[in-house]
């Protein structure tokens, strides 16, 4: 008689707990403008409901006292029954929990590609600890299962650890995202090329050739990777080196090669183009017009056409464009030879 009052009494302290969450709970947090934790707060109900009433059936059981083997067959069941309802809980308010930053990653920290991973580490940590907790209920010593386990991870990390370099690189990109998919990286070894798929193991690049380089993430991670569509901005800045002749009119120069970048098509307007004389080189002036495209894909097109642009419109307007020369003093005995050579140098 006294087990059953019992057992009545954490049903009934359940059902008020349900009231109170679905009541008196649930509208203090929906005022808040997340509807996470009015979700959080709805499924919570349940398991708290059974919590209690499998805690009223526990004690219960030890008040009847039962023999030692049904007891402990009883709160084995009682206890491996409330693990499985709050890992039950806990991947369910964890989805919820994935669900709301997808929908606000812009505003979090957290980078959209960290979500499939997160996901998963956290279901393996989850059904770990409720494997963990089904042990303890049943008294199931796991020090030995941990040592196995160890030494099991111990000697995989030595056979394997290659792979482990690159699957924590993968992690480690995953997390800081110095690229995304469709970025134009060009890293430390000379490659470049689109990024079309960020693993955990590699990284996959679309050259210019259309040849696909697959790269470890170890080596990546290593290594400077220069992002042409990183920053605030996609846009990318290209330089087109242009040497004159001296004598030249560089304000001339200048104004024409402005004009070239302002009428293409492909040139950005803001910001907007502009011509920098760097230096006296040894046979030129040597200037550089910078300007901005929209796409780093672009960048080879749009040389080859700001290029051809430039040397139609030089010949045009009769601007030189010099070319190596070197004067050679050749001795002959007494007699001493002048001559003019272009091009390569040659030594006598």
């Amino acid at each position: 008689m006294q087990g059953t009052v019992t057992l009545l009494g954490f049903v009934a302290l359940g059902k008020i707990s349900e009231l109170v969450l679905s009541k008196l709970l649930l509208k203090i947090v929906g005022r808040s403008r997340s509807s996470f934790d009015d979700e959080l707060v709805i499924i919570l109900q349940r398991p708290v409901y059974i919590t209690f009433t499998l805690i009223g059936l526990a004690v219960a059981t030890r008040i009847i006292r039962l023999s030692d083997t049904p007891s402990f067959i009883t709160l084995g069941i009682l206890s491996t029954i409330a693990v499985f309802v709050w890992y039950a809980f806990s991947r369910h308010a964890f989805a919820i929990l994935l669900n709301a930053l997808s929908q606000n990653v812009a505003k979090s920290n957290l980078n959209a590609s960290m979500l499939p991973l997160l996901e998963t580490v956290a279901r393996v940590v989850m059904l770990a600890l409720a494997i963990y907790f089904i042990f303890l209920a049943w008294k199931i010593d796991v020090t030995a299962w941990l040592a196995s386990a160890g030494i099991i991870g111990l000697a995989l990390s030595f056979a394997a650890k290659d792979t482990l370099a690159n699957l924590f690189a993968g992690v480690t990109i995953a997390a800081d995202a110095p690229y995304k998919k469709g970025d134009f990286i060009i890293l430390e070894s000379g490659e470049r090329g689109m990024v079309t798929h960020i693993g955990l193991r590699s990284t996959r690049l679309l050259t210019r050739d259309d040849v696909e380089i697959t790269v470890p993430n170890g080596i990546i991670g290593q290594g400077k990777i220069v992002n042409e569509a990183g920053g605030p901005s996609t846009r990318h800045r290209i330089r087109v080196a242009v040497g004159v002749a001296y004598g030249s009119d560089i304000d001339q120069v200048i104004s024409v090669l402005d004009e070239i970048a302002v009428a293409h098509e492909s040139v950005c307007e803001t910001p907007p183009p502009r011509v920098r004389f760097r230096k006296f080189g040894e046979s030129s002036l040597d200037l550089e017009l910078l300007c901005w495209i929209d796409k780093p894909i672009d960048r080879g097109r749009v040389l080859h056409e700001l290029n051809c642009t430039i040397y139609k419109r030089f010949n045009k307007d009769g601007i030189e464009i010099p070319f190596p020369q070197r004067a050679l003093h050749l001795h002959s005995g007494s007699e001493r030879v002048n001559c003019q050579a272009t091009g390569q140098s040659t030594e006598s």
